[in-house]
């Protein structure tokens, strides 16, 4: 896996630091996991998207949703996801968990529709990682969508978001440093998960 993007969005005075791990499938030129990393007019979008299967036309149903979420970044997820289904109908399909963070809130809305994994880790008052997840519902975009379930939490400076497409080992949870850099937790997830049997990849973002 090589080593990851760094990639910073700042507003309102805070800030996420990102970092992507990706990796294809072996003997595959092209991936068709891809991330989401967008500044938004409350903060950030970001996201990871799996086409469905690997090699070209997965990418190609990836790189369809991903020009959705940019021209309308600033929608809600709800109106996000059913946008990027309509324009998918006639791929073969995405799953994907998307974060919309408000910097001036203090809040994250996120959401998964598929097999892609999302946590957030943060210490609670004994200094103990506090880890919650993103709600998974079964389904395709732009194929079968499912009742979409969007839910908001408040994050605190210091928090790690973590999404993993299911190229990577879901037992990735338990081995989080919280303190450890951004581009460091992206991949030794990717080193240390990864099935290898697919396209995988890592986003890891902390909050500032």
């Amino acid at each position: 896996m090589a080593s990851p993007n760094l990639i910073t969005i700042s507003r309102n005075g805070r800030s996420l630091d990102c970092a992507i791990a990706s990796i294809s499938l072996p003997g595959e030129e092209i991936s068709g996991d891809l991330h989401v990393t967008l500044e938004t007019e409350q903060g950030a979008l970001v996201g990871v998207i799996d086409g469905l299967g690997h090699g070209v036309e997965a990418a190609r149903a990836s790189e369809y949703a991903l020009s959705v979420l940019k021209y309308y970044r600033n929608d809600s997820l709800f109106s996000l996801i059913k946008k990027c289904h309509e324009e998918l109908r006639r791929t073969r399909g995405i799953v994907l968990a998307l974060a919309s963070m408000n910097f001036k809130e203090d809040t994250m809305t996120w959401v998964s529709v598929g097999n892609v994994e999302g946590i957030l880790v943060r210490m609670n008052s004994n200094d103990q990682p506090n880890i919650e997840r993103v709600l998974q519902r079964g389904g395709v975009v732009g194929f079968k969508l499912p009742p979409i379930h969007a839910s908001m939490i408040s994050i605190v400076p210091g928090d790690i978001l973590v999404l993993a497409s299911d190229g990577v080992k879901p037992q990735f949870v338990g081995d989080i440093k919280r303190k450890e850099p951004v581009d460091k937790i992206a991949e030794e997830i990717g080193e240390r998960y990864r099935r290898g049997t697919d396209d995988a990849i890592v986003l890891a973002g902390k909050y500032r």
